[in-house]
């Protein structure tokens, strides 16, 4: 398969625009518009609304299966660092997490097919907001995505620091893990801090809290499971002399396995109602179930791993990759839908930058191989020999 030089230099085009007009999950009001005025250009149906700003853009040819392939839209509250000329145009916001490379990539592939329609059936492209913590994914589902675009599998992709590119990575199995949030809030008795005795300090509670949560997965969790419990914030008192009334802890967990999941969120509940007390301080938490775990379907797996191989050579497919602890939205839709998720190699000859990192600018050298990758799957799955004659 090849992918023209044309096609290449408008799409790193696209991305570099993408980027310079970063938008924030539910309103991506000008990518959204980009988005379909390059799909209505390419003669491809479109829908908006879903989610939002979410959009669907549809693909016939002829009376085979459908699928779908979904591309994340939305940026991050950072401030870029880079000094390229396509940087953010837009104060604290950029596309640190490469959004702007899977939409454009996205593109690529629609203006590729809806141009040789070498396939039989029916593609869904879905430009998904919000995936940045606000379950965009979720947001279209509840709106109707699969009800109104009924689909026999959906597929996504991530750009994978770590990964060269012209490579991807793809398990049958677990990508990424759930992804859950809590906030306690510990409250104890104010006092003079050359007083403690006459106060209950929600402080000291906080601290020994933290300690003990370590021991759920390092002690109460199985060795040969995975699971991550971190306390990303600690707020309390506003002077030095003063042992304040209340202190607030905030944090996420994550796994692989559902059974895990409950098992920690269960033991940190009760760590919560027996800990503080003994310091004389109530504990009381909110838990927020967020991300379900990121899993391919083994036949959407297959799916992936024989396109890809297919594209790019066997020798460029890994396989049994160790899934991230990082969450992806993409889970709720192949809760629905039997789906796949694949990470796509962005390591140049210099090593990319983290996601999520100021200074992260997605590599155009990985979108031909989205592009490839993405063709094939739909030629292989939709394949033109299943045209019915009449």
């Amino acid at each position: 398969m090849q992918i023209n030089d044309t096609l290449l230099d408008d799409v790193k085009q696209w991305r570099q625009h993408i980027h310079s007009q970063p938008e924030l999950g539910f309103k991506e009001f000008k990518t959204s518009a980009f988005i379909v005025d390059k799909l209505q250009s390419f003669g491809i149906e479109v829908h908006q609304g879903l989610g939002g700003t979410g959009i669907v853009g549809t693909l016939k040819n002829g009376e085979g299966p459908t699928i779908g392939i979904r591309a994340d839209i939305d940026a991050l509250p950072i401030k870029e660092q880079n000094d390229i000329a396509h940087k953010s145009t837009h104060d604290n916001c950029m596309h640190a997490c490469g959004h702007d490379g899977h939409t454009s990539v996205l593109l690529g592939a629609a203006k590729y097919l809806s141009a040789h329609k070498h396939f039989n059936g029916t593609i869904h492209f879905i430009f998904q907001p919000a995936e940045e913590v606000l379950g965009g994914a979720k947001t279209m589902i509840d709106d109707g995505l699969f009800d109104i675009f009924p689909m026999d599998a959906v597929y996504g992709l991530h750009n994978w620091p770590g990964l060269p590119v012209g490579e991807i990575a793809v398990n049958d199995g677990p990508m990424m893990a759930s992804f859950d949030t809590f906030e306690i809030t510990l409250t104890g008795k104010g006092t003079h801090a050359a007083m403690p005795h006459l106060g209950a300090d929600p402080i000291a509670a906080g601290a020994a809290l933290i300690t003990n949560i370590q021991s759920i997965v390092s002690r109460r969790i199985s060795p040969l499971q995975s699971g991550v419990i971190s306390v990303t914030q600690m707020n309390s008192g506003d002077t030095t002399n003063v042992i304040p009334d209340c202190a607030i802890l905030k944090g996420t967990v994550r796994s692989f396995n559902m059974d895990v999941r409950q098992s920690m969120q269960d033991m940190l509940t009760d760590m919560v109602n027996t800990l503080p007390p003994l310091y004389g301080v109530t504990g009381e938490m909110e838990y927020h179930i967020r991300y379900p775990v990121t899993t391919n379907d083994s036949a959407a797996y297959l799916n992936i791993k024989a396109a890809a191989t297919d594209a790019l050579g066997a020798d460029k497919v890994n396989t049994d990759v160790e899934p991230s602890m990082a969450s992806e939205d993409f889970s709720f839709m192949s809760q629905v839908v039997k789906g796949a998720y694949f990470w796509l190699g962005v390591d140049g000859s210099r090593p990319s930058k983290p996601l999520h990192n100021a200074a992260y600018d997605f590599n155009d050298d990985a979108i031909e191989t989205g592009i490839k990758v993405w063709v094939s799957l739909v030629e292989s799955q939709l394949p033109v020999s299943a045209v019915s004659t009449q």
